[in-house]
């Protein structure tokens, strides 16, 4: 019985299975060269610098503030500081020339702190009408301790002469300066005014130590309060 011949089998299933699946192209552009990527710039952070520094400064100037508070209070309980008082101890006529001899007296009745005065200006007022100038010289006032000062306040007026009598007016201005030991704070301007004393040319005139109202002019920046 003759065998039956068969042609020899292809080897390469490769070459099969391509011809069973064939292959796919590629997308277009496969291959070529990609765009280089860059990064979008950065930008810069001014506003969030501003306000860095912004918020840094207030909370430095809010420290300051908070830190004089408390020195502030600190030095009120143990000093107690007052201010200084004055008060008219004699007014009078000192010639026919109608100028006006004044006696003051300035009190500390602080007992730690002594003042450093300034010289002190006088003006003297019939009225809200100007009657004449005068001044007490600079010193220095211990605690507890009174001072009496002394000036003559030269007329201005001539028409004084012809009155019998004035009401008069006295308004300070100085600067004065606290001292704690060797140390001295910085002047702060004063302003004193006392109230009307009626001084006639025939007799002398002394007010039982007239009180006068003492202000304190604290400046800040260029206001005065």
């Amino acid at each position: 019985m003759a065998e039956a011949s068969y042609p020899p089998a292809k080897h390469g299933g490769g070459n099969g299975a391509a011809a069973a699946f064939p292959a796919r192209k590629p997308p277009p552009g496969y291959g070529s060269a990609r765009p280089t990527y860059r990064a979008p710039p950065r930008k810069r952070r001014r506003r969030c610098g501003l306000g860095r520094c912004c918020c840094w400064l207030t909370l430095f100037l809010l420290a300051l503030i908070l830190l004089a508070a408390i020195a502030g209070g600190a030095f009120y309980l143990i000093f107690r500081p007052r201010q200084p008082a004055f008060s008219v101890s004699s007014l009078s006529f000192a010639n026919l020339n109608s100028s006006l001899s004044l006696a003051m007296a300035a009190k500390n009745t602080n007992k730690k702190l002594a003042f450093d005065f300034d010289s002190i200006s006088v003006s003297a007022f019939d009225r809200e009408e100007k009657i004449g100038d005068g001044e007490f010289p600079p010193f220095f006032q211990q605690s507890g301790n009174t001072t009496v000062l002394k000036t003559t306040v030269a007329s201005l007026r001539s028409d004084l002469r012809k009155k019998s009598g004035v009401e008069v007016e006295i308004r300070l201005e100085t600067k004065a300066g606290i001292a704690i030991g060797g140390a001295k704070t910085k002047r702060v301007r004063i302003r004193v005014n006392c109230p009307a004393v009626a001084v006639a040319k025939s007799r002398q005139s002394s007010p039982p130590h007239s009180s006068c109202k003492v202000e304190l002019r604290i400046k800040i920046w260029k206001w005065y309060f």
